[in-house]
């Protein structure tokens, strides 16, 4: 145990030399990453990683995975920005060994009109990019007060027959102090940098000083590499019971990026009788605060236990954007089963 905790800070203290630098925006790809899920979390601007479980926990801090008791199936859909929109899947079950998750997150553009250099107001033919994220998770609870977890995923990002892929891993551990307060820490996104390539790619053009007769030749642009965001973010949450029927969970997150400004995340949600809860949060960013995209959040959600260990849970999340005409909306579905 004590050489995991070594190692994990190891890797967090060397994503935090490389991060919360705001000159090297538009240098990382791979933005989809940086895109939530689950709109309880969403709700509470993502504050809660230290004490988050079952599959929305994946996302944020897969050491909360393991706490879930029995299968759970999840279904979170986000009208992001642009008109685009986000739709993430994911599935996972307890065993004695630990806890297995398959998720599966992808951007649905909608369709482009396809535009050439002969054509520049377009053919007559539309494309959509494909944008996915594919992630095996596994976690365990090594102690009653200790869980860990880590996330595998493929990153695959493809417009008409240019694509590029890359893979990254996810660290995180959570740590009860006591039933009521709780640390997390979670380092997201270390992995491969990633480069487009393609047959697109591929000019057809006539070689300077050949003949007539001779063809022309194919050049292939060289794309440069790009990095993906990583970031690590440390958590801290406060549940308090007023009495049988009332509680409230406070929680805040200090995120530091390695391409963007380090952000405070802060939440708050009140629960009555595990059943409705009401949820706010703000993010505050630390460095270029007037470039902010993202500052309040609001939601609610609905925890129905059903009959034979069968359980619904539906959440609602406005996140507030602040230079798109359009906000966020997010609905997730949990399915539980014991």
């Amino acid at each position: 145990m004590r050489k995991l905790l070594i190692l994990f800070l190891i890797i967090a203290s060397y994503t935090m030399l490389l991060a919360g630098d705001g000159s090297r925006k538009g240098t990382s790809g791979a933005e989809q990453l940086l895109i939530p899920v689950g709109a309880r979390s969403i709700a509470t601007s993502g504050a809660f990683v230290s004490n988050m479980t079952g599959l929305e926990s994946i996302y944020y801090n897969p050491g909360g995975l393991d706490l879930m008791n029995g299968t759970e199936a999840m279904f979170n859909y986000m009208n992001y920005v642009a008109d685009i929109n986000l739709s993430y899947f994911a599935i996972g079950t307890s065993l004695d060994i630990g806890s297995f998750a398959l998720t599966y997150k992808t951007l649905e553009f909608g369709d482009i009109p396809v535009t050439t250099f002969e054509s520049p107001d377009g053919t007559g033919q539309t494309y959509s990019p494909s944008y996915f994220v594919l992630g095996l998770s596994y976690s365990k609870a090594l102690t009653d007060r200790v869980s860990a977890g880590v996330n595998f995923k493929l990153i695959n990002e493809s417009i008409l027959n240019t694509n590029a892929t890359g893979m990254a891993v996810d660290f995180g551990v959570q740590y009860r102090f006591k039933e009521n307060l709780s640390l997390g820490a979670v380092v997201k996104n270390i992995g491969t940098n990633m480069a487009y390539a393609g047959e697109d790619l591929k000019i057809k053009t006539s070689v300077p000083g050949s003949s007539l007769t001779s063809g022309n030749g194919v050049y292939e642009a060289d794309t440069e590499e790009f990095q993906i965001p990583s970031y690590f973010e440390l958590s801290l949450a406060y549940q308090l019971r007023f009495d049988d029927y009332n509680g409230i969970m406070l929680g805040t997150t200090f995120r530091n990026n390695n391409t963007l400004e380090d952000l405070m995340q802060f939440g708050m949600e009140y629960n009555f009788q595990d059943l409705l809860y009401l949820r706010g949060g703000y993010n505050m960013q630390l460095q270029n605060s007037d470039q902010s995209l993202y500052n309040f959040t609001v939601g609610a959600g609905i925890n129905y236990e059903m009959v034979d260990g069968i359980s619904i849970k539906f959440d609602y999340a406005f996140r507030n954007v602040d230079q798109f005409p359009t906000d966020n909306h997010v609905f997730t579905v949990v399915l539980g089963l014991q």
